[in-house]
């Protein structure tokens, strides 16, 4: 059972993700850069040049894929999510589809991990199967599901790690308890307990880096709370020295693994630019890898400068560009594609790609984000600690960049939803009670969670055409729009 509602809300998802997938048939928002860089890396290995025109000689039927320049191009993102772009490409070939498929892929299996994951947490299978289906539900995780865009793989493979380091701490603690009891305490520092799965959470972690560096406040977020969980569970298991004992048997390997592992699988991710010559900057190419490695190490670290460089200092005015402290508010969504076509039976018609948060979801964690953050601060409880790390994880390094006005979109919120949704479940639990409380409680906790959840998709519903492209007229399209700001 822990397993079949999981699965169902998955199944879900993935009609709603992959339902009209190559609709609408455009290069939409920034498929324009990350659709090609796609193809480059299956061509070349490094990203390249394209005409000018290279939008609409795909979009031909056939597509027409003579579209490179001369020399590799200079891109502001590692190369490790379109490296899964390109996958779709390569197995459906270069048209909408191909290009959105492992978006709309990656995006379904995150909806399994997050009702896993939260199973696992409040060890509820309704709880965890809830997870699942508000993530199904929510507009941003819908639109950037169906769109090839990088902000979907990296909310996966943060979640993904995230999920790594809850199963981590579930079977560490079983270990030094069964550890403790078979030896006695007879080490003040306690035993040492080897976590196999951080270093998968390392390998997510990396990828998630390797996709947008953003990804690198995870790994300083998630080392500090493992951290934590350490002394806390040797403190838990009766050990003397738990503060010392996690500082020298725990830290140093959780070092290893969330960094040193995250490290090498983002050097990984720029194999085709390290051993291939024509990419920008790369220069030739030693035919020997070893020598060619350590050729390429100071001119990617070039690179990595001018990378930094063009991220601070991308200042220039877009009509969607939004601030972090504006996000939660749904201010200013971002249109990915708007066209007014004929065919909708009035005089006027519209067709719409809103990147927008669904905002029964995103308005109603606001509140829960501050009930389980005192939550945490009263009684220490490590799953509302874990659930707010992850959250301004994602959250609070913007404001950095959003003082120094650098354009930001809202869909760069994208790898905060997870936790979101976390902060949610874990009070719809305080609403329902353990299995021990009283009845009334239960039945009345369980019918206003569910109200909840059947508000928010109804308000998912309602938004669903505007999510996807569907043809609207303009009177029907022009009602979902609530605020001026969402035009």
């Amino acid at each position: 059972m822990g397993w079949l509602g999981p699965l169902l809300v998955t199944l879900f998802a993935g009609v709603l993700r992959f339902y009209d997938l190559s609709k609408p048939r455009a290069v939409i928002f920034d498929e324009t850069y990350y659709a090609k860089d796609a193809y480059a890396l299956l061509k070349f290995g490094y990203e390249h040049n394209t005409v000018k025109n290279a939008d609409s000689l795909l979009l031909q039927y056939p597509p027409n894929l003579d579209i490179w320049a001369n020399g590799g191009s200079f891109v502001a993102h590692p190369p490790a999510g379109k490296w899964l772009i390109a996958i779709g490409e390569w197995m459906f070939g270069m048209n909408p589809f191909g290009w959105r498929f492992a978006s709309a892929v990656i995006g379904t299996l995150s909806v399994l991990i997050l009702a896993r994951v939260a199973r696992r947490m409040t060890r509820s299978t309704l709880l965890g199967t809830a997870a699942g289906l508000l993530l199904a539900l929510d507009g941003m995780q819908l639109v950037t599901s169906r769109t090839a865009i990088l902000d979907i793989f990296v909310m996966f493979w943060i979640l993904a790690g995230f999920a790594c380091l809850v199963i981590d701490r579930d079977r560490t603690r079983a270990a030094l308890a069964a550890k403790v009891m078979e030896t006695g305490n007879e080490s003040e520092l306690g035993p040492f307990v080897m976590h196999w799965w951080r270093l998968a959470a390392g390998l997510c972690l990396g990828t998630a880096v390797a996709t947008k560096w953003t990804g690198i406040y995870y790994i300083a977020a998630f080392g500090i709370m493992v951290l934590i969980w350490d002394i806390g569970a040797r403190r838990a298991a009766g050990i003397r020295q738990p503060y010392a004992g996690g500082f020298l048997l725990d830290a140093v390997p959780a070092f290893v693994s969330l960094v040193v592992v995250s490290g090498v699988t983002y050097l990984a991710w720029w194999s085709g630019w390290i051993f291939n010559a024509g990419g920008w900057g790369r220069g030739r190419v030693s035919g020997n890898p070893i020598t060619a490695f350590f050729q390429a190490m100071p001119r990617l670290w070039d690179y990595h400068q001018q990378m930094w460089h063009f991220h601070t200092t991308l200042t220039v005015k877009h009509d969607y560009q939004s601030w972090p402290w504006n996000w939660m508010f749904l201010k200013r969504p971002v249109a990915f594609y708007y066209n007014e076509p004929t065919g909708c039976g009035a005089s006027k018609c519209s067709r719409e790609v809103l990147g927008i948060g669904t905002p029964a979801i995103w308005w109603i964690s606001i509140i829960t984000l501050l009930v389980i953050t005192g939550w945490w601060l009263v009684q220490r409880d490590w799953r509302a600690g874990a659930t707010v790390a992850g959250f301004l994880a994602g959250w609070l390094p913007w404001f950095y960049f959003g003082f120094g006005h650098r354009t930001m979109f809202l869909f760069y919120a994208t790898p905060m939803l997870p936790f979101m949704v976390l902060s949610i479940v874990l009070v719809m639990g305080m609403l329902i009670g353990p299995a021990d409380t009283m009845p009334m409680r239960r039945v009345f906790g369980a019918a206003a969670c569910g109200a909840y959840v059947l508000l928010v998709l109804a308000n998912f519903y309602f938004l669903y055409p505007i999510l996807t492209g569907q043809i609207l007229p303009y009177d029907a399209w022009h009602s979902r729009m609530w605020f001026d700001s969402w035009i």
